[in-house]
């Protein structure tokens, strides 16, 4: 990492109007959390990291003995910010300047203060983290404070388990846990449970757990939502951020009743969030007060505050931007019997007597959903319905917004029902709106990159595609990824236990059926969908005639970061659609 990329803890203070630098680390740092009692800053921490933890960022260069060497572990550490005396006497300060919590053999994703500050709670797994998020634990951990006779170091107090999804015998078994919460007196934990595909990306039911373990309560079963961030209000409701659809929802929980309690859901057609993956607000406690930042298709993002039933705009940053885009309307239709929703952005400046182009861009995941978002960095679609196309968002079956069991949908069976909902809602727009059935195009990013392969070895319909870092073999893949963990959940098994199903939903095995002339995006590299696979595609499309080009990118991983990268990767999109269905 280099040293001007270097963040650091600042405290500033309010009367004084005094800022004060209270740390000098030399590391990856995120996620700060001040201790409730006000004398420290816990956060994630991962000491001399060469790269960004998880598994979007770009994976180092193979070298060393893999799985072993340059391991890079991230831990919850804190800075003591107002020290005190100790109460045994002796003026040892109970705080140290600088320490962790967490032992090096755990590998930290979340975490939460308990309401004393003597504890957290974490979620956290084996290192290599990047890979194994997926079989995490849930942990609590005494850390000391106010009664601790010493200051706490690293490794006085043991982790606990308090919930082991690998040995449930619950709807959890196996699946994946998020934002872990110590309830205002705790007695007890609240987390998110649920199929995720992704870390940062949440959704799922919420579940109960006593602080002692034991077996957790689903409190939300059957909701027709998928929470994905939560916040105790007190010690009988929680407030709850979640994808409702396509948009996004805030509510509060009765957990009396189970019941969301009236007047207090509020839904928003657009995204709310606190970066590109979390939906996180600010919810005070014993009061209706929020702060998040809210964002649309047609708005870009500001911060928003106040009553949930009146919120006003706090920053203005953005307000001389405007979109360049088409208005935006959600699209509801079914898919062998279930409730599809997506968006379909208009071409700009519409004209309802001509007929246009449409490109459907899949997201990725695919745990996950396209709710109304300022495009931003990353892969955006959005662009092309300002060069007047018409652009649609599916949420097929297997995302987020419609419960856990819409979520597990697509479990073993990747790319037919979800595919038969994406083309369910072609053939809708097609009789609804004036779309060029002759200019379809299909395009994604990840998990949307596999689809776009897939939907190409089914469909002829589609007359361009662009796949960016896209699955062509889920066989070869499993021994190329860097997360091989997450497949087991969606496939069932292991390539080695069971190679049918992963061979059942492998584009290159109909590679013969395709006539798309298809271009192909990729960092190299990237360690969730690894180069080689673009490559394989490309490659087999060739040998079969079909007009292809393969993009490498230096230096990427799964995230770009590079902006003449992500400038490009956007012309180049552009540029293939143009060539190969052009608007007129």
């Amino acid at each position: 990492m280099q040293p001007s990329a270097q963040l650091n803890i600042f405290v500033w203070t309010l009367t004084t109007n005094a800022m004060k630098q209270v740390s000098h680390l030399h590391g990856e740092v995120s996620s700060l959390q001040w201790s409730p009692d006000g004398r420290s800053i816990a956060f994630l921490y991962v000491e001399n990291a060469s790269r960004e933890a998880g598994a979007l960022a770009a994976m180092k260069p193979w070298s060393g003995v893999i799985g072993e060497d340059n391991i890079e572990v991230q831990r919850v550490a804190a800075i003591g910010v107002n020290h005190y005396e100790n109460p045994m006497g002796g003026g040892m300060p109970i705080i140290p300047p600088f320490f962790y919590f967490t032992p090096l053999k755990l590998h930290v994703y979340e975490f939460n203060w308990s309401p004393g500050s003597f504890s957290i709670v974490y979620i956290a797994a084996n290192p290599p983290g990047e890979n194994n998020w997926w079989t995490a634990k849930l942990y609590t951990q005494v850390i000391g404070g106010r009664s601790s006779p010493q200051p706490t170091f690293a490794g006085e107090f043991a982790p606990h388990v308090v919930f082991d999804p690998s040995t449930t015998s619950s709807a959890l078994h196996g699946l994946q846990l998020a934002v872990p919460r110590f309830s205002p007196d705790g007695k007890q934990i609240a987390f998110i449970g649920g199929l995720m595909s992704d870390q940062g990306s949440t959704g799922g039911d919420i579940y109960l757990i006593p602080t002692t373990g034991g077996d957790p309560k689903d409190v939300t079963p059957n909701r027709p939502a998928s929470p994905a961030y939560i916040a105790w209000l007190d010690d009988h409701t929680l407030g709850i951020s979640e994808h409702f659809g396509g948009s996004s929802r805030i509510a509060a929980l009765d957990l009396a009743t189970g019941k969301d309690v009236p007047g207090l859901d509020f839904t928003f057609p657009e995204t709310i969030y606190a970066d590109d993956d979390s939906m996180s607000v600010s919810l005070a406690a014993h009061s209706t007060n929020i702060a998040l930042i809210r964002q649309s298709f047609a708005h870009p993002p500001e911060v928003w505050a106040g009553p949930s039933d009146n919120l006003r705009q706090i920053t203005h940053l953005n307000d001389a931007i405007q979109p360049a885009w088409g208005n935006a309307q959600s699209i509801d239709y079914t898919s062998d019997g279930l409730p599809i929703q997506g968006w379909l952005l208009y071409p700009a400046n519409f004209d309802p007597t001509k007929k246009y182009p449409l490109i459907v861009s899949v997201h990725g995941g695919p745990s996950s959903a396209m709710t109304p978002r300022w495009p931003g960095a990353t892969y955006s679609a959005a662009p092309l319905s300002a060069l007047g196309y018409f652009v649609f968002y599916p949420n097929p079956r297997g995302s987020f917004g419609q419960g856990e069991r819409f979520t597990q949908a697509n479990v073993k069976d990747f790319g037919y029902g979800d595919l038969r909902d994406i083309l369910a809602g072609v053939d809708l727009l097609e009789k609804r709106f004036p779309i060029d059935k002759s200019r379809e195009g299909i395009t994604g990013w990840s998990y949307g990159g596999f689809m776009t392969m897939f939907a190409v070895t089914q469909t002829t319909r589609f007359r361009a595609a662009v796949a960016g870092a896209g699955l062509s073999n889920w066989q070869s893949y499993y021994g190329e990824n860097s997360i091989d963990q997450w497949m087991l959940p969606f496939f069932g098994a292991s390539v080695y236990d069971d190679p049918a199903v992963y061979a059942r939903s492998s584009p290159i095995n109909f590679i013969k059926n395709v006539k798309t002339p298809t271009l192909l995006l990729v960092g190299d590299r990237d360690g969730e969908c690894p180069a080689p696979q673009s490559f394989e595609f490309w490659h087999a499309l060739r040998a079969v005639g079909v007009p292809a080009q393969l993009v490498v990118y230096p230096g990427e991983g799964h995230h770009f970061v590079d902006p003449q990268h992500q400038r490009d990767l956007l012309r180049r999109t552009i540029g293939w659609f143009q060539a190969q269905m052009p608007p007129r």
